[in-house]
């Protein structure tokens, strides 16, 4: 994954950088070449797209999505998808903390030719936010959300943020 892109979002978040509305942030971070899935949305689905967990280990084993599946940010790698998911037409949605990690592997999703992909909107911040349930590494149920950092916790209304 391009590194320089990921080290410029976290600067601009440790300098004290904010957004009034996650419409805008998205806005500015995201190419917006894959829609949206809003969490109302996803969770009124008779069947369940395979979601795409975009966030680090850390992050994914405070707390993730029911069965979603760790692919990771940085180490990314498309071959590990299209092993573990070899059908192009198959639902997938990617989620990471608010949408931005997310959008990057989406893309990266449909350049590789998966022509059914959406990036949840507001990720799981957005799904805690509406108190949705979360999980632990454990697969129990947890309050715990990770908040990726000081800067971007001013987004998680719910739960209990964790920091590494």
């Amino acid at each position: 994954m391009n590194r320089l892109f990921f080290y410029i979002f976290i600067c601009f978040a440790a300098s004290g950088f904010s957004q009034n509305n996650l419409k805008s942030l998205l806005k500015k971070y995201n190419k917006e070449q894959v829609p949206y899935i809003y969490v109302k949305e996803l969770k009124k689905q008779i069947i369940q797209p395979i979601l795409l967990d975009a966030r680090e280990l850390s992050e994914y084993n405070v707390s993730h999505l029911k069965n979603a599946i760790y692919v990771g940010y940085n180490k990314f790698k498309i071959e590990n998808i299209q092993k573990k998911i070899p059908n192009k037409d198959t639902k997938i949605v990617v989620y990471c903390s608010l949408g931005i990690r997310s959008d990057s592997i989406a893309n990266n999703l449909k350049k590789a030719g998966y022509n059914n992909v959406e990036n949840l909107y507001g990720s799981i911040f957005e799904w805690k936010n509406n108190n949705l349930p979360v999980y632990s590494a454990a697969e129990k149920i947890t309050d715990s959300i990770h908040a990726f950092s000081k800067a971007w916790s001013k987004w998680v209304k719910k739960g209990v943020k964790v920091y590494d």
